[in-house]
């Protein structure tokens, strides 16, 4: 998506070799043209997948999980909850995830009765890049019965085995903007038709 690569480009840093930091306009302060446009192009490659609702993890893909559902026909969002609350339901689903960025382990679950047995769910989420949390939120929809229609990713670590392993699983990935390295904190994206 054309959109987010100039976003990138213009104010993504990378640090290191496998950290690009994007929350200039993505995931702290956000760009709201951008997310509607991102949400639109979700939308486009899954409309005829016929998602019944989004599920997305807390808390930088609720804003994205938003724009797609809009876009979708204000169809609804559920996200995975990564702490357990007092007020939370006792039936839930849950699955483990190992997240990237914050090097900790997350418990993320589910109120039953919001991931209905059956459902036809989109995934979406800022980023790709080990797959632990497209894959937790997949787990959660086996468990739920509930048939994942595709996984919508804003930007994917290409350097990382996430996507190829969705790929490879035959999960229809839709990645907005692919990273294939950072270098000396330039964000190299790869090509994309």
């Amino acid at each position: 998506m054309e959109q987010l690569r100039e976003a990138i480009e213009r104010q993504g840093v990378g640090l290191g070799t496998d950290i690009v930091k994007v929350d200039m306009f993505l995931n702290h302060r956000i760009d709201t043209g951008l997310l509607f446009a991102m949400g639109e192009a979700w939308a486009e490659a899954f409309r005829d997948d016929r998602p019944d609702l989004v599920l997305t993890v807390e808390a930088s893909g609720i804003a994205m999980a938003v724009a797609a559902a809009h876009a979708l026909g204000d169809i609804p969002v559920v996200f995975a909850k990564k702490g357990a609350t007092v007020v939370q339901s006792a039936d839930m689903v849950q699955a483990p995830v190992y997240s990237f960025t914050h090097k900790t382990q997350n418990m993320i679950r589910i109120d039953k009765r919001y991931l209905p047995e059956n459902s036809r769910v989109l995934i979406i989420d800022d980023f790709l890049a080990d797959g632990e949390a497209a894959r937790g939120m997949m787990l959660l929809c086996e468990k739920r019965k509930a048939t994942v229609v595709g996984v919508g990713i804003a930007v994917e670590k290409g350097f990382q085995p996430g996507g190829r392993k969705l790929r490879e699983a035959g999960v229809k990935l839709v990645s907005l903007a692919i990273v294939d390295a950072i270098e000396d904190g330039r964000i190299v994206l790869r090509e994309q038709a």
